[in-house]
């Protein structure tokens, strides 16, 4: 679907961000391990989230559905069934990573499959440790899907220092563990978003030099997941770096998760100046959520730390956007993950960039941006090249376009963000 913009002004209005992707996706399978009913209110109807429902009652895990809730019958982390047919993770790289961890600890033989741009994702890092626990999975090339996992009689325990920051990695690990009689350890020298370890309440201890031990075993009881679903912070974090650069308006996003491992790019944004208001914070649950407020301001640049960049990995092709219209010179370094995600994002968005006018030098793991404050670009045509983010930061260039801002593969937002479309044109009205 090619999707044409003109906006020549601002944008305001109030809106709602879809579910939180990465908590819906563990809710669900964690609630497929519990003993127990589980209800998640306000679930993710983003296709992936969707996938990992259709993944885990291929599993023999009953799923009932009544428009944004789920009730999840989950029968113990034993219960799990081998599925007649190959496993569809379809364009979901969540779903593949975690659930292999899953699947390796139940010691289930099966095959998981995915689209072809999943295809293209490298797995080789959740295999190599879950090889070393005793798992038997074969890979294309070594690395891509389809994966080939094959039965076992059970996982062993290891300590395992994480290599990248990755919440995917990481939670791939404790899954596994949760089926071991022995303890996994996992070693975090630089923090990733904890949702994992929040939903299934796993002990942790930080060392004397700030490293975090997560841990988890077959001692560990799985908890019935019962709660809803805050707003997705990334979804709302392209509204605002829009809120920020427009010309005009304000911009309300409602009921938005601020778990402290996923808000960097808020931190971000106001270390750049940006005018955003935090309101109505409360407690959901084990998340914090809270309404947010945004306003046109001149940014200034900045440059991402390496904490920064692990948890705020997702918006980074949006922070870049913000970049572009800054005061000076940023820079993002430490970022090489954003080249393997559904496309190498940091290429799409350099090329985005460039066409709007703005010089961008890239690295291997990020880029250098010259911010242009009061700069315009004319027409500018956007590939989203099959990624939710890049078609949405598309999008978002349109504010600051004078032309027209062509987006091809626009439908491929639905991926992460269902109504994007339909928010943005409440928005300009």
């Amino acid at each position: 679907m090619i999707k044409r913009l003109r906006i020549q002004s601002g944008l305001q209005g109030t809106i709602h961000t879809p579910p939180d992707k990465s908590i819906a996706h563990r809710a669900a399978m964690f609630a497929a391990l519990a003993n127990g009913i589980s209800t998640i209110q306000n679930y993710a109807q983003a296709a992936d989230p969707q996938t990992t429902l259709k993944v885990i009652e291929q599993l023999g895990v009953l799923v009932e559905r009544n428009g944004t809730s789920v009730r999840i019958h989950g029968k113990g982390r034993d219960a799990l069934q081998e599925p007649s047919s190959a496993i569809d993770c379809e364009n979901s790289g969540t779903t593949m990573r975690l659930m292999t961890g899953i699947l390796s600890g139940a010691g289930i033989g099966c095959t998981m499959i995915g689209d072809a741009s999943l295809s293209k994702r490298p797995m080789k890092r959740v295999m190599d440790p879950l090889a070393l626990m005793g798992a038997n999975i074969e890979a294309r090339e070594g690395s891509y899907p389809p994966l080939v996992l094959h039965r076992n009689e059970g996982l062993k325990a290891i300590d395992f220092r994480l290599p990248i920051a990755s919440a995917q990695l990481k939670s791939c690990i404790l899954l596994a563990g949760l089926f071991c009689e022995e303890e996994v350890q996992v070693y975090e020298g630089v923090r990733s978003r904890n949702h994992t370890e929040v939903l299934l309440e796993l002990p942790e201890e930080i060392l004397d030099d700030g490293t975090r031990v997560i841990r988890s075993s077959r001692r560990h009881s799985v908890p019935v997941q019962n709660y809803a679903v805050p707003g997705d912070f990334s979804s709302a974090a392209f509204w605002l770096v829009a809120g920020s650069i427009m010309k005009e308006g304000e911009i309300r996003i409602l009921n938005v998760g601020l778990n402290p491992t996923r808000d960097a790019a808020l931190r971000v944004l106001k270390r750049m100046g940006a005018d955003v208001r935090v309101e109505r914070q409360s407690q959901a649950g084990a998340e914090v959520v809270a309404d947010l407020s945004v306003r046109p301001t001149r940014l200034k640049a900045t440059s991402l730390t390496e904490e920064e960049v692990a948890v705020a990995i997702d918006e980074i092709p949006v922070l870049s956007l913000a970049m572009a219209f800054a005061e000076g010179e940023s820079m993002i370094r430490g970022a090489a993950e954003l080249r393997v995600k559904e496309c190498d994002r940091l290429e799409a968005m350099a090329v985005i960039l460039r066409d709007m006018g703005i010089e961008v030098e890239e690295y291997p793991d990020g880029m250098r941006i010259v911010g242009r404050p009061d700069h315009r670009a004319s027409d500018v045509a956007v590939d989203s090249r099959h990624d939710h983010r890049i078609a949405m930061c598309g999008a978002i260039a349109a504010l600051r376009c004078d032309g027209e801002v062509t987006i091809d593969g626009a439908e491929h937002a639905a991926v992460s963000y269902p109504d994007f479309w339909k928010d943005l044109e409440s928005l300009q009205a």
